[in-house]
């Protein structure tokens, strides 16, 4: 449940960057700023929610993170009627909600079990994840974009009209995301109750922590977990409008919007697969060939049309299913006392989804949106260094 609702809150986000866009006639920079401040929140959030976490535990910490996040979502509605300001305020409540149950619960499910399948086992859940993220954009596209008008039509009409028509449009978020704080509060009513296994606290306060920045492993890492989610976030961002490009598919947003859905079903079968796989092959391997598999991918979206095109980069989700969980993992192990505090700063990376779209952004006002896909490829490059720099990290009775 848990990982399935952040997974849909995320997802959505690709859904109301064109909406946005679209009502409060902005660039593709201005309307990056909904994944600046989503994802700021990571780098903000994270090291206080490590101490959250560690003074109260992982269950009280997800019910936390679950209040904030339904917070986040009732904020929505206020934002609708007051522009496209308090719509960035109830972004960043929103992800700082998020943010909580990410540090909360990606070490929790590492803990519960054997650390060299902790890469399977995160998989796992984070193929509940991608069920969220692959609804999430199906759901957005019918209930948020159905309604919107195309560029054309409504440049035709008269100034009041077109007022008019922004309004209804901006208020198409009030009905799902009411829902959805709704929907969060059952959670965290469900999460308080619920009988969870116990993870000991005490390992989080051992004498003589080690320096996090000692550790090369974590801090490549870290580096690998900016740039992964900052290219994954970049392509599901400018999707719809990727989708809408004449040279590709010349979809409108409703219509692009159900194609998303693929980007981010890949990756929850992906993750399924992984789960299994992972438990014959070497992490590290697989997360190497999968970051191999899509620069070449995005590398045909960027340089062909039409269909190809359009396919290539769908097919990038899939690759993307196990890199998050993998990386984390990887990162993470046998750092003993220091997990939590590495967890916090694996979580602060996160922030990549900030940074590298809307630098993606800046680069699709000047150079397109098909030939600003260029910027994850070097994103992916790195994570397959990192991958193969450690493919044989739990090989060995020692686990390196």
């Amino acid at each position: 449940m848990l990982f399935f609702m952040w997974g849909l809150l995320t997802s959505l986000n690709d859904v109301l960057i064109p909406h946005l866009k679209a009502v409060y006639t902005l660039s593709y920079l201005q309307a990056m700023l909904v994944q600046f401040c989503f994802f700021g929140a990571y780098f903000l959030v994270s090291l206080p929610a490590g101490l959250l976490i560690r003074r109260i535990g992982y269950q009280p910490g997800a019910v936390t993170g679950l209040l904030v996040a339904a917070a986040g979502c009732a904020l929505f509605y206020p934002a609708s009627l007051g522009g496209y300001g308090l719509f960035l305020t109830a972004f960043f409540v929103l992800a700082s909600g998020i943010t909580i149950l990410q540090v909360a619960a990606n070490p929790y499910v590492t803990s519960l079990g054997d650390a060299a399948t902790a890469s399977s086992r995160l998989t796992l859940t984070q193929a509940f994840n991608a069920l969220g993220t692959t609804v999430a954009p199906w759901l957005g596209g019918m209930l948020i974009l159905s309604g919107a008008m195309p560029a054309a039509e409504l440049a035709q009409l008269p100034a009041a009209l077109q007022a008019q028509q922004k309004a209804l449009e901006a208020a198409a978020v009030q009905g799902p995301y009411l829902v959805l704080a709704g929907l969060l509060l059952l959670t965290a009513i469900a999460f308080a109750l619920v009988r969870l296994p116990r993870i000991a606290q005490a390992q989080q306060h051992a004498r003589g922590a080690v320096s996090l920045w000692s550790q090369r492993r974590l801090v490549l890492g870290v580096i690998a977990i900016f740039l992964y989610v900052g290219g994954e976030v970049s392509i599901g961002s400018l999707l719809i409008n990727f989708l809408g490009e004449p040279g590709v598919a010349g979809l409108s947003a409703a219509a692009a919007a159900t194609f998303v859905s693929y980007y981010w079903g890949g990756a929850m079968v992906g993750r399924f697969i992984g789960f299994a796989v992972m438990r014959k092959v070497s992490p590290g391997k697989a997360l190497g060939f999968n970051a191999a598999c899509s620069v070449v991918l995005i590398l045909c979206a960027v340089f062909t049309q039409g269909k190809l095109a359009m396919w290539a980069i769908l097919a990038v989700g899939l690759c993307n299913s196990i890199m998050f969980p993998t990386i984390f993992s990887m990162a993470l192990h046998k750092l003993g006392p220091a997990t939590g505090q590495g967890s916090g700063l694996l979580c602060m990376a996160i922030v990549g989804g900030a940074i590298v779209p809307f630098a993606q952004g800046w680069l699709a006002d000047q150079v397109g949106v098909q030939q600003s896909f260029l910027l994850p490829v070097f994103c992916y490059l790195y994570v397959m260094f990192f991958g193969m720099r450690y493919a044989n990290l739990y090989a060995g009775a020692a686990g390196e």
